[in-house]
């Protein structure tokens, strides 16, 4: 991949070289650092010919490169004659002035190969609380780990961010997406679901339908801003209001509470597929649960990526990828992870 270098460089008796790999021209037509790579080429290989074979040019194109240099500098660099040529005084101080300025541009690429080939730099990461601690944490945690020179700034939150405006590189976002210039690959999927603990429904009966929710004792998680429950029945999207005497803005003691029997919780699957994979808490109301809600990478632009974004992008897929534990056999999946990942 061709990188875009521009350097200014001023010298005293030469004035400012301004150099760039691509539109770098001076006095019209004449490429600057081509030329300087020319006149390097020739003083190093003393004859025209040997420099254009390593320059993979033509004879007459160097000459003319050379001409074209000593014309704009106004200086003669080389005293030519049919059988050999010798740098003029001026000539020697300025190769040593061109070998500074093609070896400033040689480091300044080596830096930016660096940079591409091991990430570093600041990236800033948003999720939702809960799926930011259950599931980005840990996977940052060891992507530092492996990447020391890269600093992060983890920011959870339960609402949608303007990534633009609030400059966050990457967002894990559940759910549809509504439009928007984000670029968005998804890596998994979640389900709404409905769950108690075997007290609960030994004590007050397994609920058969909606209906049923209007005689239960419900634990509101109000962190999402609803109090209503959604469903799925006969095709279309309903919604239940709900009522109970406990109701959390956060998602942790809601759980705990249907744990400990107080009553029934509506949650993201991933929230309580340990629960239920050792049986503290069981799913309900199956038929009615949604649809499967996607889980995707969002990012704001298509371009190309720093390092930093691109390596870690790979890492959640890879780590996402591997989380066979979170699909327990006695249900849909809870954490369905696939390889279809579409921008």
């Amino acid at each position: 991949m061709n990188k875009l270098v521009k350097i200014d460089l001023f010298y005293p008796k030469y004035g400012l070289i301004r150099l760039d790999h691509n539109t770098c021209k001076e006095s019209g037509t004449m490429d600057k650092l081509r030329a300087i790579q020319t006149f390097v080429a020739i003083a190093e290989q003393g004859s025209l010919s040997k420099a254009a074979q390593v320059l993979n040019s033509s004879l007459p194109a160097t000459v003319r490169n050379l001409a074209a240099l000593e014309e704009n500098l106004g200086v003669r660099l080389l005293n030519r004659t049919t059988r050999r040529q010798a740098l003029t005084e001026e000539g020697k101080e300025y190769l040593l002035s061109c070998r500074d300025i093609l070896n400033t541009i040689k480091q300044a690429e080596l830096r930016l190969h660096a940079q591409q080939d091991e990430p570093s730099g600041l990236l800033v990461i948003t999720a939702s609380v809960l799926f930011g601690q259950f599931f980005v944490s840990p996977v940052l945690t060891r992507f530092l780990q492996h990447y020391p020179k890269v600093q992060c700034r983890l920011l959870l939150l339960d609402r949608i961010v303007n990534m633009h405006e609030e400059g966050i590189d990457l967002g894990i976002r559940i759910g549809a997406l509504e439009e928007s210039n984000l670029i968005a690959q998804q890596v998994g999927q979640v389900r709404r679901i409905v769950v108690a603990s075997p007290s609960y429904l030994h004590q007050h009966g397994v609920p058969q339908n909606l209906a049923d929710l209007a005689y239960a004792n419900c634990v509101i998680f109000s962190g999402n801003g609803r109090r209503h429950w959604l469903f799925q029945e006969q095709g279309r999207e309903k919604q239940i209001q709900v009522s109970g005497n406990l109701e959390c803005n956060h998602g942790i003691p809601a759980i705990d509470a249907c744990i400990s029997g107080v009553g029934i919780g509506q949650f993201l699957s991933y929230q309580v597929a340990d629960h239920l994979a050792a049986g503290r808490l069981k799913e309900i109301l199956q038929p009615f649960a949604l649809p499967a809600q996607p889980i995707s990478i969002v990012y704001p632009h298509a371009g190309l990526l720093p390092s930093r974004i691109r390596t870690f992008i790979q890492w959640i897929k890879q780590d996402f990828a591997d989380k066979d534990s979170l699909t327990p056999t006695h249900a849909r999946p809870l954490l369905c992870v696939h390889e279809n990942l579409k921008p």
